[in-house]
């Protein structure tokens, strides 16, 4: 029989993490509890996690850079940020640096177990790599079994986890349109903002790292529509 995800809840304050232990079991998943950074990279050494609920302000160190940190090791378990911060800015860093979702406190246990749920489907639904296609557009190479991106001289693109999501989105739609709200669908999921700014963000980072500037126009803007990759993508299969 296989056993229920397991959510890792990273939080300093012992009446968070007792509730959310209590809820999210009641729901059918098996939980870890941590209370710093510390016992995180513990937990994360000794068990295997599906997923982490991260508090962003901990004791000895931000969520923030333990995103970064897990996305720069390429760890790809996902990671739901949960902040006292309601700034925008503060939700776009923190999908900016590869989080799956971002709450802020307080909120409802009810709301943070559908978005786990909602992560976990869309993460298991992703193909496996024996799966994917390599993607060849403008020069550029993207690996999807690696979540890798090289430019024509072979050096590779230092993305975020949002920022490859974004760009593998319109390499599986090459010319198609992709509105604001399509796009956090197809990254996301329907938990984000109507109104969120971040694809915006995200969209403005992936031309400046691509080296739009220079070679030429990767992407259009299309008033009123949204987004559509004007480059020509070839594909190539795995077994091929």
């Amino acid at each position: 029989m296989q056993s229920s995800p397991q959510i890792l809840v990273v939080d300093d304050d012992p009446e968070i993490r007792k509730l959310l232990a209590r809820y999210i079991e009641s729901q059918g998943f098996r939980v870890l509890l941590a209370a710093s950074r510390q016992e995180l990279e513990e937990s994360l050494s000794t068990h295997g996690v599906d997923l982490i609920v991260l508090d962003v302000m901990l004791p000895d160190g931000s969520g923030l850079d333990i995103c970064r940190d897990l996305r720069a090791r390429r760890s790809a378990v996902p990671i739901i940020l949960l902040t006292a911060l309601k700034e925008d800015v503060d939700r776009i860093i923190g999908l900016e640096i590869g989080a799956d979702d971002y709450m802020g406190k307080p909120f409802n246990p009810r709301e943070l177990v559908a978005r786990i749920r909602a992560v976990l489907r869309r993460r298991a639904e992703m193909p496996g790599p024996a799966e994917e296609t390599t993607y060849y557009f403008e020069g550029f190479v993207a690996e999807p079994a690696t979540r890798r991106v090289r430019n024509a001289e072979g050096s590779e693109i230092d993305l975020t986890g949002a920022e490859y999501d974004l760009l593998q989105v319109f390499l599986e739609r090459p010319g198609r349109v992709l509105s604001r709200d399509s796009l956090l669908d197809l990254t996301r999921g329907r938990e984000g903002d109507v109104m969120d700014r971040s694809i915006d963000v995200l969209m403005s980072r992936l031309r400046r790292k691509l080296g739009e500037e220079k070679s030429g126009q990767l992407f259009k803007t299309v008033r009123n529509g949204g987004y559509q990759l004007a480059a020509r993508v070839e594909t190539k299969d795995a077994a091929s």
